[in-house]
């Protein structure tokens, strides 16, 4: 039996509950259920002797015989529905479990597999995950939201309408996986407890075809509801929300590109508010970079950007690199824009392509005088190697899905013009990465500061030297930045919070210790390292009076402490009245 890896959870004080269930009704509980964890005076007090076997097992001994039934299992999707059924019995094993495991299990339970569990939703079906509100029911969504949530302390709510789920697309009702994945993912590495998070599936519908031909399918069987019906749906669950859980987080998880912006303007004034796809992404991104350039001793004001592709990934970074440059630095928006060059599938963005462009790459549009004399298509559209030779950029980010864009040439070229560029293929899976960082690596002999959106193997110095390549993993921030978000009870989550949260990541940077090293911590570092941003963003919402409660800056480490859930098991003592 392999040996159990260190726990990644502080253990803490054990606290004494109040429960009121008995019997069966307690060993079904998930929140409440220990098992054979449960102490002889536990099992005489609740009813539980002649339902457990005799022997009294440590959650050590639990977490070593579920982690054997797992590995019994040989394909991941096998494992994932492991781990949803053990998460349905029992909290503390389940999250106790991940944590001694966490880099192995969260490919299992979150990206890759859970892509793949989320596309057969239907046919896996056993049953429910979270709150389903349908368009079929929305004139009685108040009632059935009620119905869920009526009397429960929630503090996160994590809802998709899966339109763009994992890289994978349209997946209808099967988005709930997304919800629920995201929701012990807060959990996991920032301590929220899980009986105060709320997984949430829109289903308005759905527009791939094979589940509308599936007669399995457990979602509405409808096509898309597109326009004001749609933004009615969303607006009054977002009301709800706002109505009787003020003081939550709202996360939007995986809405398509037409919609993940627009809603996140749209209520992020009103609510505190966060897309995972925009705003964590931007900001992993950006701690990246803040790491990056603390190694070339520069600012980075001082560097030119160019952005291969804008959909909501590229656009995201954009903005939120953007807005930290304008903070800290006092540089004006006007002024920012002019550093960064965007291409999406027609090429650089500029003002010629007329209606080609997206109004939300309107900020970032290049006037046509600058790039006269440099060749062009056909069409008049301009390519990533022409827009590298002529911008010479310091650094250049891929979230286009075209495996291989950034060749060799345009590697050359961006090292010709700068002592050690900053290149960053985040694409995934693997297979749609921009550029290998190995070859990256090599071809600007050494000299590539790098990142990537999936994890890769470590690329080799001249010196011999292993270069770990850094993931830039939303796992390591965006569960920080929420949590803090909560801490504080803010009521909006706004964009000085988050670059706060992504300079407590940057200065846990190893490349800061050593320049040939990784720029982002490793995962297996992730909850401490979410624990530090959560403090930041939390402090930082005490600074600028964003906060809901009024504490001393100096007082949020010890308040975080306080806050967070760890899976061990406390003492139970019955009480008919109810839990406590």
């Amino acid at each position: 039996m392999q040996s159990l890896p260190r726990k990644l959870f502080p253990m803490s004080s054990e606290k004494i509950f109040r429960v009121a269930l008995r019997g069966d009704g307690l060993l079904t509980s998930p929140r409440w259920n220990k098992g054979t964890a449960f102490t002889r005076k536990e099992r005489k007090a609740f009813g539980l002797i002649g339902r457990l076997p005799s022997a009294v097992n440590t959650l050590d001994e639990q977490c070593e015989r579920a982690y054997a039934q797992l590995q019994s299992h040989e394909s991941p999707i096998r494992k994932n529905s492991f781990l949803q059924s053990l998460k349905a019995q029992n909290w503390v094993l389940y999250y106790s479990l991940l944590s001694r495991h966490l880099k192995e299990l969260t490919s299992i339970i979150y990206t890759p597999t859970e892509a793949d569990a989320i596309a057969n939703y239907s046919h896996l079906f056993r049953r429910s995950e979270g709150l389903y509100l349908s368009f079929l029911d929305i004139d009685t969504m108040e009632e059935d939201f009620l119905e869920q949530t009526k009397g429960r302390d929630i503090d996160l709510i994590v809802c998709t309408d899966a339109e763009a789920i994992l890289g994978i697309g349209d997946q209808g009702v099967g988005g709930i996986g997304i919800s629920t994945a995201k929701s012990v993912i807060y959990t996991l590495l920032a301590g929220i407890d899980p009986s105060k998070a709320l997984s949430v599936m829109l289903d308005v519908g759905t527009d791939n075809e094979d589940l509308l031909n599936d007669h399995l399918y457990v979602g509405w069987p409808k096509h898309r509801v597109r326009g004001e019906k749609y933004d009615k749906f969303i607006d009054k669950f977002v009301q709800l929300v706002r109505k009787y859980h003020p003081h939550s987080l709202l996360h939007f998880e995986d809405f398509g590109v037409s919609n993940a912006q627009r809603l996140l303007e749209c209520y992020r004034d009103e609510h505190s508010v966060f897309n995972d796809d925009i705003q964590g992404t931007g900001a992993v991104t950006l701690a990246a970079l803040m790491a990056a350039v603390g190694v070339t001793k520069s600012k980075l004001a001082d560097q030119r950007f160019v952005i291969y592709g804008a959909g909501s990934a590229g656009l995201g970074i954009t903005r939120q690199v953007r807005d930290a440059i304008m903070q800290t630095d006092s540089v004006s928006r006007e002024v920012v824009n002019k550093q960064f060059y965007l291409l999406d599938r027609f090429g650089l963005a500029k003002a010629s392509l007329g209606s080609k462009i997206r109004p939300a790459l309107s900020e970032f549009v290049r006037p046509d005088e600058e790039w006269e004399g440099v060749s062009s298509n056909e069409n008049g559209e301009i390519g990533l190697l022409e827009v590298v030779k002529k911008v010479r950029p310091t650094i250049l980010i891929g979230c286009s899905t075209q495996g291989g864009a950034f060749t060799k040439e345009v590697v050359e070229a961006m090292k010709s013009g700068c002592e050690r560029p900053v290149i960053f293929p985040l694409s995934n899976p693997t297979r749609l990465v921009e550029v290998d960082p190995k070859d990256a690596n090599e071809w600007t002999g050494g000299k590539a500061l790098l990142a990537t959106g999936s994890p890769f193997p470590p690329a080799k110095m001249p010196s011999g030297k292993d270069y770990i390549i850094a993931e830039c993993n939303n796992a390591l921030i965006y569960p920080g930045l929420g949590f803090g978000a909560l801490l504080c009870q803010s009521r909006r989550m706004t964009d000085t919070m988050i670059i706060a949260g992504a300079q407590r990541l940057a200065s846990l940077s190893p490349a800061l210790k050593d320049a040939d090293d990784a720029l982002l911590p490793d995962f297996d570092e992730a909850p401490r390292v979410n624990f530090e941003v959560a403090v930041a963003v939390a402090e930082q919402a005490v600074k600028e009076g964003a906060a809901g409660v009024e504490w001393e800056v100096g007082h949020v480490r010890e308040k975080a402490k306080e806050k967070q859930w760890v899976p061990v098991y406390g003492s139970y003592v019955y009480n008919a009245e109810g839990a406590t």
